[in-house]
């Protein structure tokens, strides 16, 4: 009988035991399925917060890669070698751009990431060429170690001159004498010039002019008649013009919250055709009813294409990065030093010794430049120069001022200057006068090459 009991309690039991396994099987897979699910989405979250991570870290990188890029460009300039090195981030999609749709914003906002970057940092190589072609003709560029350059300008002046000598009858009828005179020059300036860079710091140049030259006289009016004109055109051949020697120094370099700032003085030599000591011819043209000439004026024989004076000079010129223009500015001083000539007259039968003085002058120029590539800048500027009064002493005799002889002139000017390739750069300046003493307008063209 206890065996029987025994039998059927083990037996009991082993159903219990069986149960229960088969409930704890049935169990186990909507644990792991819910264990899945909640790993997944974990997974996910993640997977985006390290795409974030990772277009967070480009930027960055991108972003110091440009600073580092600049501060070198700065510390060159100024004469320092830079230490650091820069370092360009791999061009690699985000983490999750091949995991489907839910990787899909983490790509676009690395590629937008790596596009602003990748921006600042190629904007400022695109465009050093064009930069440094403009600095070259507005300020100076110390990182051109050899420069020579050649160019051609043409310039047009026409100056008139109306003499009333009379009164007027019933405020509106002029009686008397009525002259016009009229001065038209047309000129081409053939110029020449070389730079050479020390150092980061210095840099000395020198250039040369040679002219040639056809001027137009015109007279009418006088002796009661207004209505001819006696006229006579002279023309020169092509002739040396005076040299200028150019010494400059980079006092400061740029930095975020001042110019660069250049230090330059000059020399000038009178190398060109003095304007004393030419000898004058006097014109008799025209003729009135009875046979007598009724216009007679006097023009120089030869055209002077220099001051005849040295000069000295000396300016401060500043350049300052303001994205994407360049504005500059140009501050100079020019004098002469007195000078003694067998004549300084226009009488030609007549020598009159003497000492000629010109007048100092003083010049300023304001300006922006664009950078439009790598290859092209345009600028716009305006420019003045002002000159005081000439002085004249006859041998003998005191100083006198020259009546007429200060002058005041302003130009606006639009340049543009094109690389043609690595070594060579093509410049071209149009000029407007903005005053009676400046040209009526010049047009010029450049070629600087690098050696």
């Amino acid at each position: 009988m206890r065996k029987e009991n025994s039998s059927i309690f083990r037996v009991r039991r082993s159903a219990a035991l069986v149960a229960l396994i088969c409930a704890g099987a049935a169990c186990v897979p909507a644990v792991a399925e819910a264990n899945e699910a909640d790993d997944l989405k974990a997974m996910s979250v993640e997977l985006e917060t390290l795409k974030q991570s990772y277009i967070n870290e480009v930027r960055r990188l991108r972003e110091v890669d440009a600073r580092l890029l600049a501060v070198q460009a700065k510390l060159k300039a100024a004469g320092v070698e830079p230490e650091g090195k820069t370092t360009q981030a791999e061009q690699q999609p985000a983490a999750g751009s091949t995991t489907g749709s839910a990787s899909g914003n983490g790509t676009a906002s690395a590629d937008e990431g790596d596009s602003v970057g990748h921006t600042a940092a190629d904007k400022e190589k695109a465009t050093k060429r064009s930069i440094d072609d403009f600095l070259q003709q507005e300020h100076v560029a110390f990182d051109r170690q050899f420069v020579i350059e050649g160019g051609v300008t043409y310039s047009r002046y026409d100056r008139n001159q109306l003499a009333l000598n009379g009164f007027l009858a019933l405020d509106s009828i002029f009686l008397g004498n009525i002259s016009v005179d009229k001065v038209a020059s047309d000129t081409l300036t053939y110029s020449l010039a070389a730079r050479y860079s020390l150092t980061p710091r210095w840099n000395i140049g020198v250039s040369t002019q040679f002219l040639q030259r056809q001027i137009t006289y015109q007279k009418g009016g006088a002796g009661g008649s207004a209505a001819s004109y006696a006229e006579l055109s002279q023309g020169s051949s092509v002739t040396p013009g005076d040299t200028t020697m150019n010494l400059s120094y980079r006092l400061l370099p740029e930095t975020d919250s001042r110019p660069d700032i250049v230090l330059t003085g000059s020399v000038i030599a009178p190398t060109g055709r003095s304007p004393y000591g030419i000898s004058w011819e006097t014109i008799n043209a025209g003729q009135d009813a009875s046979g007598n000439s009724f216009v007679q004026f006097s023009v120089p024989t030869k055209q002077a294409t220099g001051n005849g004076l040295w000069g000295y000079g000396a300016s401060v010129s500043l350049v300052k990065t303001m994205d994407p223009a360049l504005v500059f500015a140009n501050f100079g001083y020019t004098g002469y030093l007195s000078r003694h000539f067998h004549d300084i007259g226009i009488d030609p039968s007549v020598q009159n010794p003497g000492r000629v003085k010109l007048g100092e002058s003083f010049s300023y120029a304001l300006g922006l430049a664009f950078a439009l590539n790598d290859r092209t800048s345009l600028s716009m500027s305006v420019s003045d120069q002002i000159s005081r009064q000439a002085k004249i002493k006859y041998d003998g005799q005191n100083w006198q001022s020259l009546v007429g002889s200060n002058a005041n002139a302003a130009t606006f000017s639009l340049g543009m200057t094109y690389a043609l390739n690595k070594k060579t750069t093509l410049v071209t300046t149009l000029g407007v006068g903005l005053t009676p003493d400046a040209p009526d307008f010049t047009l010029g063209i450049k070629v600087p090459f690098i050696l």
